[in-house]
């Protein structure tokens, strides 16, 4: 049954009870009792009517609402008969896309089997290539291994005879160079020999006019009443006098090739290394002697007068005469005894320092003088 019939006969059927109704209405009012008042009865008609009225109203509600609700169970059914012929669509459908894809699947595995069998072919073909290339490229490796012993042999025969040609050559050379080195060392030799004799009469004769200079000191500084430097000089007199002895007593000469030199004045100077150590003990020994003399001026409460001093102007004290010229030596030995004057004179220790009485220069402070220079 169509929606529209339903709801054609729900029409019908809600005429015939409002008719029925409204029979009943009239009805009622005529059975009334007589010899009422006719102003009350029309009321109370009008008010059975309104009544009816609103009766028929509810009615016709109810029965909208009852047509409403079939209408919506109706319209219910009929969505859940189309979700229920859409899910039977779409498990025919699910069904179609099954078939499909294992259709598929199976081309796909045939596919699949088909290309392994041409892949297993090629791989087969690819090894039957490679085997046939590895032995050719063996053979062409075993030519060449060959090949290249042989050039290495030729090579190797070749290096041997040219090194045999620069060791010779080497011996030889180095046969020159130490018949040359011993032509320089012996010349060295010589000149270090003749030098070390004239150094000893230099400072022979330089002795004698210290001697001289000394005894007119001595009588200087009592006449000052100078009695601390006096002191001083005597002491490094007796020092003096004992190196003299000392030197009379050994006089060996010992050859040393150069290998120092050191920059003074303008040039460089050449030094083995007993003259190095002569250098750096005249440093050493000049500043002492130096702080002695410094303290001794101030002892006395003399002007600060390094130039003054004894030992500044003889500047041979613990000098052999073997390995460095006399000049050298007092260079070296006043730049240490100038240092220590001052630092004797003002009571403090700048460039050097004193241990269980003995004073010596700072070793930066004496590398900075000498400066020497290895080779």
């Amino acid at each position: 049954m169509s929606f529209m019939t339903i709801r054609s006969f729900n029409q019908k059927v809600g005429a015939l009870v409002t008719g029925a109704t409204l029979l009943l209405g009239t009805v009622l009012p005529a059975s009334a009792q007589p010899g009422q008042d006719p102003q009350k009865q029309e009321q109370k008609k009008e008010k059975q009517a309104r009544k009816q009225q609103q009766q028929q109203q509810q009615q016709q509600q109810q029965q909208q609402q009852q047509n409403q609700r079939q209408a919506e169970r109706q319209q219910r059914q009929q969505e859940a008969q189309r979700a229920t012929d859409q899910q039977a669509q779409q498990e025919q459908q699910r069904r179609a896309e099954r078939q499909q894809r294992q259709q598929e699947a199976d081309r796909a595995a045939q596919q699949a089997a088909q290309q392994q069998a041409q892949q297993e072919e090629q791989r087969m073909a690819e090894r039957k290539r490679r085997q046939l290339e590895a032995e050719r490229a063996a053979q062409v490796q075993e030519q060449q291994r060959q090949a290249g012993r042989q050039q290495r042999q030729q090579e190797a025969a070749q290096q041997q005879a040219v090194q045999e040609q620069q060791r010779m050559a080497g011996r030889q050379q180095r046969q020159q160079d130490a018949a040359q080195q011993a032509r320089i060392a012996q010349q060295q030799q010589v000149e270090q020999q003749r030098r070390f004799q004239q150094r000893l009469a230099e400072h022979n004769q330089r002795v004698i006019e210290q001697q001289r200079i000394a005894l007119q000191r001595e009588r200087l500084l009592q006449q000052q009443r100078r009695m601390a430097q006096y002191r001083f000089q005597q002491r490094y007199l007796e020092r003096v006098r004992q190196d003299q002895l000392r030197l009379q007593s050994a006089r060996q000469f010992s050859y040393s090739p150069y290998n120092y030199r050191y920059y003074r004045s303008g040039r460089y100077y050449q030094a083995n290394q007993y003259g190095a150590d002569m250098l750096r003990r005249a440093l050493n020994l000049g500043y002492e002697e130096g702080v002695r003399a410094g303290m001794a001026d101030r002892e006395d409460r003399w002007r600060y007068n390094y130039q003054d001093s004894y030992g500044y102007q003889d500047a041979t004290y613990g000098y052999d005469g073997y390995y460095v010229d006399t000049t050298e030596y007092r260079y070296y030995f006043r730049e240490g005894f100038r240092r220590g004057y001052e630092d004797g004179y003002y009571g403090r220790y700048r460039y050097g320092t004193q241990s269980n009485g003995v004073f010596s220069l700072l070793s930066g402070v004496l590398g900075a003088i000498l400066n020497l220079q290895r080779y």
